[in-house]
């Protein structure tokens, strides 16, 4: 690491600015493990608190600054991830994760739209997935932590071992048991143009109003879960059955507002849908789909979870 010494009034500090370097990593390692981009944020903050906490002479022995906080990032969302299943026994209806747009739509949720700074983006790919996400959601934390950071990031065992306290083999079992639980959940993947190209036509069939479409698009066994936080309004459980969610979704259709708009979006990397009312992204729809066929929707209308969607006009 550089040091701090020997750099004059004015001048950049590269020692600086190798350590927010590892800002990206650190938000995306973090959002990954709890699902939410507040929490995610207030995690790397709070690693890099503990960082600038440290004195000059400490921080100076570290071999590996980005190791470090690495380590500090996953302890802090290991206990994160501890808390959050206390705190959503609470939880107005069910809890999903935080859907991202694509970073053209992305704002930082303050007036004016301003531009997200780059470093604080997420990298959008299948491990961010609402489906994926969801799937996490199903771990233990040490399961999550270990299967994220091994096989999402490709840190060793011996790495993860020091954020979760237990030994290499142990999380070498964790990171096998996680890895079970996204293979029965996630049975085969589908082409992203197979996946928009299913997506499109929900679109027009529910924009038509068409029942025996909607029904022929879903799944037998499809779910569906919203996720308003008590901050707007949905249904509280999941919806099963692809003919039930055909006549949801028509009602749907058949209650919005004469200003609500359906638009096709990238949901967290993947095809979806976002309802727009007068410029507003007010719902973002995400989907999971296998062989040719909806299994799942995701709806998110909690608008704490949309705070980095633009406008749209």
């Amino acid at each position: 690491m550089t040091t701090r010494s020997g750099q004059g009034h004015g001048q950049a500090d590269p020692g600086l600015d190798a350590i927010m370097s590892e800002r990206r990593q650190l938000m995306n390692i973090a959002y990954r493990l709890l699902g939410s981009l507040a929490e995610a944020e207030d995690a790397v903050q709070e690693t890099y608190t503990r960082w600038y906490a440290l004195s000059p002479r400490q921080r100076d022995a570290i071999e590996s600054p980005g190791a470090w906080l690495t380590t500090v990032a996953g302890r802090i969302c290991l206990n994160v991830l501890g808390s959050a299943r206390v705190r959503r026994e609470t939880y107005v209806g069910e809890w999903l994760p935080e859907p991202l747009p694509e970073h053209a739509e992305w704002t930082t949720g303050r007036p004016g739209g301003t531009t997200a700074d780059p470093a604080e983006r997420v990298t959008l790919d299948e491990s961010v997935s609402l489906a994926f996400l969801v799937v996490l959601e199903s771990m233990t934390p040490a399961e999550r932590v270990a299967f994220v950071l091994h096989d999402v990031f490709c840190h060793s065992f011996a790495e993860v071992a020091e954020i979760v306290g237990r030994t290499p083999a142990a999380c070498r079992q964790l990171a096998s048991s996680a890895r079970r639980r996204v293979r029965a959940a996630r049975p085969s993947a589908t082409a992203a143009a197979e996946r928009a190209g299913v997506v499109r036509d929900f679109r027009r069939a529910w924009e038509a109003q068409d029942l025996d479409a909607l029904i022929g698009l879903l799944d037998p066994d499809a779910t569906a879960t919203a996720d308003g936080g008590g901050l707007a309004a949905t249904f509280l459980h999941p919806i099963e059955g692809g003919a039930e969610i055909a006549y949801a979704w028509l009602e749907i259709a058949r209650r919005r507002p004469g200003t609500m708009a359906f638009l096709e979006r990238t949901v967290s990397g993947q095809p979806g849908l976002v309802a727009v009312q007068e410029g507003v992204v007010v719902t973002v729809f995400a989907f999971d789909v296998v062989g040719g066929r909806i299994t799942h929707i995701w709806v998110v209308r909690n608008p704490e979870k949309l705070r980095h969607w633009t406008t749209t006009g």
